[in-house]
């Protein structure tokens, strides 16, 4: 485990992290609009929001600010700006609040893809996270297409 997570806030960041996975799951597979959808999603909100704040504390991969921190600011963006809508819920909030929730679940996944590859030993690193990142994406592209219109429909915007 040492190996994995090397200190506290390595525990830290790898359980809020897992919480993440579960909750940000959940919430895609859960109806949206419903008490559970909400309670689950600021649980999701929490668990990320300390993942983050971890993120931001762990540099032993590059010595410094590196590539994992430029996408946990695009994550915190993400999450926040997934948030500020529902928190406000003024005018046609609802897609905007579905989409950047979405790709923020889309991106924790990424960022799971991509930690699992470059941990392979000898694995190129740089192609392990642009592989991982694009096949993410792109699936998460197919999915969003096919659900936008269904949750559209479900909250009367279509």
């Amino acid at each position: 485990m040492d190996n994995l997570t090397h200190d506290t806030t390595g525990v830290i960041h790898l359980l809020s992290a897992l919480a993440s996975l579960v909750f940000g799951t959940s919430v895609l597979l859960l109806r949206k609009g419903t008490a559970l959808h909400k309670r689950v999603g600021y649980c999701y909100t929490a668990a990320m929001s300390v993942m983050l704040v971890t993120a931001f504390m762990i540099y032993r991969v590059f010595g410094g600010f590196g590539l994992f921190h430029v996408f946990a600011v695009i994550s915190s963006v993400t999450l926040a700006a997934g948030m500020w809508p529902a928190l406000r819920r003024r005018g046609n909030w609802v897609m905007s609040h579905l989409a950047f929730m979405y790709w923020s679940v889309i991106g924790l996944y990424a960022a799971t893809v991509s930690e699992v590859l470059t941990r392979i030993p000898d694995a190129p690193v740089w192609w392990m996270l642009g592989f991982s990142v694009a096949i993410v994406m792109i699936c998460a592209e197919l999915v969003w297409r096919r659900q936008q219109s269904r949750w559209a429909q479900q909250f009367s915007i279509a």
